[in-house]
Parts: structure tokens; C-alpha cells; sequence
């Protein structure tokens, strides 16, 4: 099954570097499983991600950005539950 993720951001707040910036990480990581990563523009400091239409990430929810490990196991676990992602799956103790 080919994943999309959707990044709907504020235009306003000058917030498309850090949506294409993660767009590109996901589509380096998941070269395979993803068939599309959408940018879309908003207003009024939205920044959301959705993968598979399942909202993953959502700026007000869930406390400001998403790093970057913590995006991916998300978007991944939409996507390619089965995958494993190195060494952004292992916790130090």
C-alpha cells in the first residue's frame, strides 16, 4: 500500500521551509512506501500533518513542531508498521 502525508501549514507565519524541510526527510526515508507528500497552505498558525488521512502531528495539540525522529515513527506507523527505522527506533537508557 503506497502512503500520502499531507502538510497543511501557515503561510503566514513563513512556516513552508520547515514544511518542505520535513516533506524532503520523509520522502528520503520512506522512498518506497510514500506515492506522495503534499504542501498545503493555510492561514491562522495551522501546521498539521496527516498520513493515510489519520492525523498525526497537530502544532496546537500537540506542543509546538515535531522532531524529526518522532515525525517519521508516526508517519511510519500510518504507513509501514512493520518497518523498522534504526536508530530512530533504539532508546538509550
Amino acid at each position: 500500500m503506497a502512503g500520502r502525508v499531507a502538510i497543511h501549514y501557515c503561510s503566514q507565519c513563513n512556516w513552508l521551509l520547515r514544511a518542505a524541510w520535513m516533506a524532503q526527510e520523509l520522502l528520503n526515508t520512506f522512498a518506497d512506501e510514500l506515492e506522495e507528500v503534499a504542501l498545503r497552505p493555510g492561514t491562522g498558525g495551522i501546521f498539521e500533518i496527516k498520513a493515510n488521512e489519520v492525523l498525526i502531528w497537530e502544532r496546537k495539540r500537540d506542543g509546538g513542531f515535531p522532531e524529526i525522529a518522532e515525525l517519521k515513527r508516526r508517519v511510519r506507523d500510518q504507513i509501514a508498521p512493520e518497518r523498522e527505522l534504526g536508530h530512530i527506533d533504539r532508546t538509550t537508557p
